[in-house]
């Protein structure tokens, strides 16, 4: 990396009505040192990795994982194979114990291949996990914590659609983000074939290239970043742009995502639906439904019905469940016309 990002605003450990309000109501990320420094996993992997696995097992009922598992060539980064058709790593799926066996065999190991396990929910796979390592900051929310698990390994920046709260249980992690209107700098990959779930920028943050990817220094001096240990926290907004670099032999994060809104996943899918049926059109016509997008949608103008009634603004109106149903079938029937 050529530059130095800025470092993420870090704060106090609020209560949860501040972090709503004024944390997650701000838009923009922060760490928080010492979020979960009292959490016995945290404890038990500041003592050894064979006491953060034994924490671990406590738990375990026999649920299966899957693993990517990568060659030691790749450096720890998941990514697509060099001709994009493929990946460089395999997926390989057991149980819970013998991934954990699996990785703490080759720690410490010269040559050992990447291991990467993510999104491990705990409610099904660790059951009790959550009630020994609590999270009260979050108490109210529908925020079921996940694992995340593996050696030294690089998540290429990409984002999530919901806002997510991470706390390091132990090793060290690297978190470096961008805003969400720098995505133009960051030349992200297909949309529909990822690797893990969420379109990725296609540039190696450690080493750009910036011959091939010249805007990518706009992006890295809007970068922020921050290194966090056992026991610290970050929250990132939904939207935000991240790679997460895994630095330590092992690594164990636990994370918590939550929507503001029952439909926040089909947002993608209605962004996905706009390019099929305009980003190709002349540019003056991509002008005009611009216009309406940033009239109706994004509301840039004010309130697009505030001259109408609440009876008579139909699919302007506030989101209630019974107007999000009318809208899902008026466009299930659009869907389906020829």
């Amino acid at each position: 990396m050529t530059a130095s990002p800025a470092p993420i605003r870090e704060i106090a450990v609020p209560d949860g009505a501040h972090f709503r309000r004024h944390v997650v109501g701000s838009y923009a990320p922060v760490v928080i040192r010492g979020l979960v420094r009292d959490w016995p996993v945290v404890a038990a992997g500041m003592d050894s990795v064979e006491a953060a696995a034994a924490h671990l097992l406590r738990f375990d009922r026999g649920a299966a994982a899957e693993a990517f598992i990568g060659p030691p060539g790749i450096g720890g980064r998941f990514f697509y194979s060099p001709d994009m058709t493929g990946f460089n790593f395999e997926r390989r799926r057991g149980s819970f114990a013998e991934l954990l066996r699996y990785l703490q065999g080759i720690v410490g190991k010269e040559s050992a291949p990447s291991v990467y396990a993510g999104a491990l929910e705990t409610a099904a796979m660790l059951p009790g996990f959550a009630e020994a390592n609590p999270l009260p900051l979050l108490e109210g929310l529908d925020a079921p914590p996940r694992v995340w698990l593996g050696n030294r390994s690089t998540i290429s920046t990409h984002f999530d659609a919901s806002d997510n709260v991470a706390c390091v249980a132990a090793g060290r992690r690297r978190f470096t983000l961008f805003p969400p209107d720098h995505i133009h700098n960051l030349y992200v990959g297909p949309l529909d074939r990822t690797v893990a779930g969420q379109p990725t920028s296609m540039v190696e943050l450690n080493d750009p290239d910036f011959e091939r990817f010249p805007r990518f220094r706009e992006a890295l001096a809007a970068a922020q970043s921050a290194e966090l240990e056992p026991g610290d926290a970050i929250y990132i907004p939904a939207l935000w742009w991240h790679q997460v670099d895994a630095l330590a032999p092992f690594n164990l994060l636990v994370n918590y995502w939550w929507n503001d809104s029952p439909d926040a996943s089909a947002r993608f899918d209605a962004m996905v639906h706009a390019v099929l049926m305009i980003s190709h059109l002349p540019p003056e016509r991509r002008d005009a439904w611009a216009a309406m997008f940033d009239t109706f949608v994004f509301r840039r103008h004010g309130d697009p019905a505030a001259h109408l009634t609440p009876e008579h603004r139909n699919v302007l109106g506030e989101p209630t469940p019974q107007l999000r149903q009318y809208i899902k079938a008026y466009l299930t029937r659009g869907l389906q016309r020829p």
